[in-house]
């Protein structure tokens, strides 16, 4: 089945009507049987349409991406707020503080997160630091 937007050249009537295939409509359309039911003209035409992008099931799969992604960020921002509430931002320092921490027995217990590139993640990693990565989202996305 296949519906096409038709009009009538006479009356300006914008109207929708199914069809089992394009052979089908132009077969009927040769043989005059497209009328208008406003007007009765036989001067009706194919109307430029555009394609249906989304059925069913694929915007059934877009809101069930929708909500997985939500949930996903509201579990990310439960822990920002966590790590904010708990720990001390150090900003681009965290490599040295990281280390400072760990080589300082008076530090131990302190609590920290900033920034650090994946390089001084691994050398932090390959001295026996514990520094672990999480997104990050900011407040005004």
């Amino acid at each position: 089945m296949i519906k096409y937007s038709l009009i009538c050249k006479d009356c300006d009537l914008t109207f929708e009507s199914w069809f089992a295939s394009s052979k089908e409509y132009e077969k009927l359309k040769k043989k005059n049987f497209l009328n208008c039911h406003n007007c009765n003209s036989f001067n009706v035409i194919k109307n430029l349409m555009a394609p249906s992008l989304i059925n069913n099931k694929s915007e059934k799969k877009i809101n069930q991406e929708l909500k997985k992604y939500n949930e996903i960020k509201k579990t990310i921002t439960n822990y920002q707020k966590f790590i904010k509430n708990n720990f001390e931002f150090v900003g681009k320092n965290f490599a040295y503080e990281a280390r400072s921490i760990h080589y300082n027995e008076k530090k131990k217990g302190k609590n920290i997160y900033g920034t650090a590139s994946k390089k001084d993640l691994q050398e932090l990693k390959e001295e026996g630091i514990n520094a672990q990565m999480i997104p990050w989202i900011e407040e005004n996305n």
